[in-house]
């Protein structure tokens, strides 16, 4: 007779997996949803805005911008413009774009990492050094109060006198962009854990470069991934407006100048490239994204332990200098 048991049995790896699928779909659908409001918006103002002709209802004060065919395109005429080609005997639209989008997205890429590592860097020296943090801290605050849009020309006409290629003058614009919210957020992560778990790791004798690696960095990573995300955004940006002054051949930046001077004749044209600014934007912050996930873990918070016997574990790893007894 084989005895009865009252255990349950312990759900598999599947069953964890199934919150988070469900989870994404969710975030799936409102994305969607919200894509397919905004369509509907645009072509309502349009068609009440062609029936009030063209002024607010009850006023006679026009419409900004008006409601016609060349200021405001139907929808699926900039989604079949798409795959139209570019120009007579080109490739179609949505090649060229996605080609230029891949071009502007190196760049930002290599500004992203630069502007990150420097502001890492920064971070990290304004918390070990309260003097370094008085003295430089405030021209990082002001170093963002510069339109980007003066400086790119700045740097664009510097970095040819200098032998720059175009592209590493744009990914410095880039970075511009990219440093101070990975500067401002990794300070503030660096300072977020338990002021007992820091005494704890000074009691075992732990390095600052432990102190660092093993409990700071951890504890900071939810506040430098979320600057990471606002920076890998901030990066399309400014390698789109570095793009601008450099008279590039491909980009995003190019074609929007390109296709800005045909705005009267086809502007289904400059709508499209608008829409690949954005999905070139939203991309990278995907990419982020994902590596936070796999990183910080789906809870937002680091795999850190801070109770005694963990960090005491981290004490006792290799390198450290002493314990206390």
């Amino acid at each position: 007779m084989v005895p009865r048991s009252d255990s349950h049995p312990v759900p598999g790896p599947e069953a964890d997996q199934t919150p988070s699928r469900r989870g994404t779909m969710r975030r799936v659908l409102a994305v969607l949803g919200v894509v397919l409001v905004l369509i509907a918006l645009w072509e309502l103002y349009k068609v009440v805005g062609k029936a009030a002709g063209g002024v607010i209802p009850f006023t006679d004060i026009r419409l900004r911008p008006p409601p016609d065919d060349r200021s405001m395109p139907h929808v699926w005429d900039i989604v079949a413009a798409m795959f139209e080609p570019s120009r007579r005997g080109a490739a179609p639209l949505w090649t060229v774009l996605g080609s230029s989008a891949l071009f502007t997205l190196r760049e930002a890429f290599v500004g992203f990492v630069i502007g990150a590592t420097v502001g890492f860097a920064l971070a990290v020296l304004f918390v070990r050094s309260g003097l370094a943090e008085r003295a430089f801290l405030p021209y990082v605050v002001a170093s963002q109060t510069v339109p980007i849009l003066a400086i790119a020309p700045m740097v664009v006409v510097w970095g040819g006198r200098i032998g720059f290629p175009q592209w590493l003058a744009v990914a410095t614009i880039a970075a511009y962009l990219t440093f101070y919210p990975v500067t401002i957020n990794t300070l503030r992560g660096l300072r977020s854990p338990a002021a007992t778990a820091t005494e704890l790791m000074r009691s075992y004798a732990a390095t600052d470069r432990q102190r660092l690696w093993k409990l700071q960095v951890p504890s900071a990573l939810p506040y430098i991934f979320t600057a990471l995300k606002i920076s890998a955004a901030a990066s399309v940006v400014g390698a789109i407006v570095g793009e601008l002054p450099t008279g590039a051949n491909a980009g995003l930046g190019r074609a929007l100048l390109s296709y800005s001077q045909q705005f009267t004749a086809a502007p289904e044209k400059l709508y499209a490239t608008v829409i690949f600014c954005g999905l070139a934007g939203a991309l990278f912050v995907g990419l982020v994204t994902l590596v936070e996930r796999r990183v910080v873990g789906p809870g937002g918070m680091p795999p850190i332990q801070t109770d005694r016997q963990s960090l005491l574990m981290m004490a006792d790893a290799p390198g450290t200098t002493g314990v206390a007894a």
